[in-house]
């Protein structure tokens, strides 16, 4: 049987579970017992209606280098560098998204509207043209990605709020409930990748990015269908007038514009990353002042957690851009189109994902449950292997022979396990820690400092080309045995550090109503104006 047959089995495959998926999230959002499985129903409402939003994303990412560099024709080193501006983007819209969700919409009204950005945004992903810069459809292009990047801002941070406000505060499946939401993400990730890659690799780019669209339509049925689940999760703080509501999504179009400007100009968005980071983590630092001790020291705890970010996701991110044309190039794949292989990961996901909410309930139980910064160093020293495996073997093969699938299963194998350890534990960290009036702004900030790890990754990427804009094989091994040895070294420091941080963390204090035990809640609001 050929691939490219067996690539048709593996797409009907992918189609049926989506329709299974759509069915089981419409019949859980529909029954009327509180909990299924252990958990509120509302979180597999929430991991359904993520899955969808995630089979859009991850499956334009998959090709998304490969579309700019061979429909659009940029360079491959370019083309790393517009994809990492892209996706350092997605993440640091969730600021804007979570204070107006904080301050005014409520998540889940927050959510509805960044899921219909990104309907219309990867529905015109669709639009292809004739190719080429001269091309004036590449306009279309990038609106397409400013209303992809402002709907992941009203939508990301938003949705995984709403699974903390499931739970009490010291509730003790806190930790694998985000591992589930998280277990959920990576289904949509894999079906995603498979389909999409598979479309547009072999049929055509419109094709591919047109099921995205498809996709993240599923996903709005699905939470529009469940909001009984939530059970008055993710409203709005306080009545909000229409007028009002109206203008708050004008300020969400008037960013697609203002986006679809900066989106062209990438030495613009360094810039101005570097600029609002500083900005955004002083005011962080600013409020953490204004309150008492023990939450001012989680604040603290929870600024060194999100620093860790952009060396991390700086290292994970090359999957989509420098790893998947290494892939497309240099190792020997037998065909099989390069974007596939970005379903690896999403799929070792789903396998692990479950034994990892086990292991650490498990652990919890018997008091060895290693602590959140814990994690983060041990996911940072699993990264740096990944790249040294990577590198080793690739060398150990010969740097002119085809470098063996064998060893991207086994490098995805290590940044998976590396995800895993952090992850979801941060974003179960942000949300557990963070004062009750700053939690969207806080889960905005983790994927703000997300969103500087994901430019790195375009730098780095950008840097394993060649004179000539093009990847090379002994550029890319050279870059990663470099940033795989920094990781290492940043992780044994963090493990170091992480008793500390702990202490910080005062899990012990913790009290359902988000104030520190013995003290009365209004240590964690929002400080009077007059004080």
């Amino acid at each position: 049987m050929s691939l490219w047959v067996e690539g048709d089995w593996i797409a009907a495959a992918a189609v049926v579970l989506l329709f299974a998926f759509l069915a089981g999230g419409a019949l859980i959002a529909t029954s009327r017992k509180p909990e299924f499985a252990g958990h509120p129903k509302g979180l597999y409402m929430l991991f359904f209606a993520e899955m969808w939003e995630r089979f859009s994303y991850y499956g334009m990412r998959a090709i998304l280098v490969f579309y700019l560099a061979q429909h659009w024709l940029f360079s491959e080193a370019k083309s790393n560098v517009i994809y990492g501006a892209y996706t350092a983007l997605v993440y640091i819209t969730p600021v804007l998204g979570g204070y107006l969700a904080d301050r005014y919409l409520g998540q889940r009204k927050a959510v509805l509207f960044g899921g219909l950005l990104l309907a219309a945004g990867h529905s015109l992903m669709a639009v292809e043209g004739t190719g080429g810069q001269n091309d004036p459809t590449i306009n279309v292009f990038w609106l397409a990605l400013a209303f992809i990047i402002v709907g992941s801002g009203f939508l990301k941070a938003n949705i995984s709020v709403m699974v903390g406000q499931l739970y009490n505060l010291t509730d003790t499946r806190r930790d694998a409930a985000y591992t589930i939401f998280y277990m959920g993400i990576n289904v949509g990730a894999a079906l995603g990748t498979i389909m999409v890659a598979y479309l547009g690799q072999t049929i055509g780019w419109g094709y591919g990015f047109g099921l995205a669209g498809i996709g993240m339509l599923a996903g709005l049925v699905v939470f529009v269908l469940g909001k009984p689940a939530l059970r008055g999760a993710g409203e709005a703080p306080a009545p909000l007038d229409r007028s009002k509501e109206m203008m708050l999504y004008g300020v969400g179009f008037a960013s697609v514009a203002v986006i679809w400007a900066l989106v062209q100009y990438q030495d613009v968005i360094q810039t101005l990353l570097a600029v609002s980071g500083i900005a955004l983590l002083g005011y962080v630092l600013y409020e953490s002042f204004k309150l008492p001790k023990e939450p001012r020291e989680r604040m603290f705890a929870i600024l060194f957690l999100i620093s860790l970010n952009p060396i991390f996701w700086g290292l994970f991110e090359q999957a989509g851009g420098s790893m998947n044309q290494f892939t497309d190039k240099f190792v020997d794949r037998s065909g099989v189109p390069a974007g596939i292989f970005q379903s690896i990961n999403p799929i070792y996901i789903i396998l692990f994902a479950p034994l990892f909410a086990g292991l650490w309930q498990m652990l919890a139980k018997r008091g060895l449950e290693p602590s959140a910064p814990a994690k983060f160093g041990i996911a940072l020293l699993q990264m740096g292997l990944a790249n040294l495996v990577l590198v080793w073997g690739a060398k150990a093969w010969g740097i002119e022979a085809m470098t063996p699938v064998i060893l991207v299963f086994a490098y995805y194998l290590l940044a998976t396990t590396a995800e895993l350890c952090l992850s979801p534990v941060g974003l179960s960290a942000m949300n557990r820690l963070a004062p009750k009036f700053l939690a969207s702004l806080i889960m905005g900030a983790w994927f703000y400092m997300t969103a500087v790890g994901n430019f790195v990754a375009g730098k780095i990427g950008e840097a394993t080309g060649g004179h000539d804009g093009a990847i090379t094989k002994d550029g890319l091994l050279h870059i990663y045995d470099l940033f795989g040895w920094i990781a290492i070294g940043v992780g044994v420091v963090v493990l170091l550090l992480s008793p500390m941080v702990r202490k910080w963390m005062h899990l012990d204090t913790l009290r359902d109503d988000g104030a520190p035990m013995g003290a009365e809640p209004e240590g964690l609001r929002p400080p009077k104006t007059d004080l």
